[in-house]
């Protein structure tokens, strides 16, 4: 699943290099919001089984902050 998210991100990026040189190609433009779609449900289900893919700005945490509430992988 991880590296979906990688290889669907890196086109993302890609496409967005690429959109920057040729900001009228729609059909470029098409394929990049279906790419960030796709990234963004790849996302959100890596999260829901793993946890947050990054350790700031993508998991807000109520206060006080709050570091791990559950079981790290290897207690489980």
């Amino acid at each position: 699943m991880l590296v979906n998210i990688q290889a669907v991100g890196f086109s993302a990026i890609d496409l967005n290099l690429y959109l920057d040189t040729h900001p009228t190609d729609q059909e470029a433009l098409g394929h990049y919001n279906a790419l960030c779609e796709q990234l963004a449900c790849l996302k959100a289900a890596y999260q829901q089984i793993y946890g947050p893919l990054m350790s700031f700005g993508e998991a807000p945490s109520p206060c006080p902050w709050r570091w791990v509430q559950s079981p790290w992988p290897w207690e489980i």
